[in-house]
């Protein structure tokens, strides 16, 4: 008789929606055991339930949730750092309190969340961390400075985090999504999608499976570590 099969646990932050449910999903049909965080939609959580997905209430920016919804879960093998906020504005306009609550949800919530995952990947000698970043983050988007600063300072995080943990036989990548059919891009007109695909070699936006696709990627390629895959369809190309 063969060993006991044990499944994986996979940890999508902000999975309830968007391109985290895509990854999310994408998992579930993998086999894996999977849960996801959300903050405040109920209905989509509902929704993710349905769906197969333990969906549990958690504020990534709070050290306690985050410590919280941990313990609930037990083992991860996965964890994706899916959530976070967007804020479109001229700097002169941003206030110091958007600031810092772009800056714990995106960066916070990503540090949080990597710190009780590695103290259960280090146990296991085994793990994979990706974070979610953003084109933004590799080449800057005019009015979206501070968002920007966030996706970019994950960047910076995956690579450190990747020559801290490969020791332990724990990877850590991240994927960089360009302009994908989210509810978060839902407030571009037609004409504004229009000019942005003018800008896309490939001649669309992305869809959330396409970043769920490069997730799977980093999971079953073990010797690939510190790496970040833009998924943009090559509007970051120079």
């Amino acid at each position: 008789m063969g060993g006991r099969y044990e499944m994986k646990t996979v940890l999508v932050t902000g999975g309830t929606r968007g391109i985290g449910k895509s990854i999310a999903l994408a998992f579930l049909k993998k086999g894996y055991r999977v849960c996801v965080t959300y903050s405040k939609d109920e209905d989509s959580a509902v929704k993710a339930r349905a769906e197969g997905l333990e969906a549990y209430l958690a504020d990534v920016a709070s050290e306690t949730a985050v410590r919280e919804v941990f313990e609930k879960i037990g083992k991860v093998d996965v964890l994706v750092n899916n959530a976070g906020v967007s804020l479109i504005k001229q700097i002169q306009d941003v206030e110091y309190e958007e600031f810092n609550h772009l800056m714990s949800v995106n960066v916070g919530g990503a540090f949080l969340c990597a710190r009780e995952a590695a103290k259960r990947m280090i146990e296991q000698k085994s793990g994979l961390i990706v974070n979610v970043s953003s084109v933004w983050g590799e080449v800057g988007g005019s009015c979206e400075s501070v968002y920007s600063a966030s996706k970019a300072a994950l960047l910076g995080f995956t690579k450190a985090l990747a020559k801290e943990l490969g020791w332990s036989g724990i990877r850590v990548n991240s994927v960089s999504p360009g302009m994908i059919d989210t509810p978060m891009n839902a407030h571009f007109s037609k004409e504004e999608v229009s000019a942005i695909i003018e800008e896309i070699p490939m001649g669309r936006i992305g869809k959330g499976e396409d970043v769920a696709n490069a997730v799977l990627y980093l999971e079953e390629n073990e010797y690939v570590t510190g790496i970040d895959i833009p998924v943009n369809g090559g509007f970051s190309i120079v």
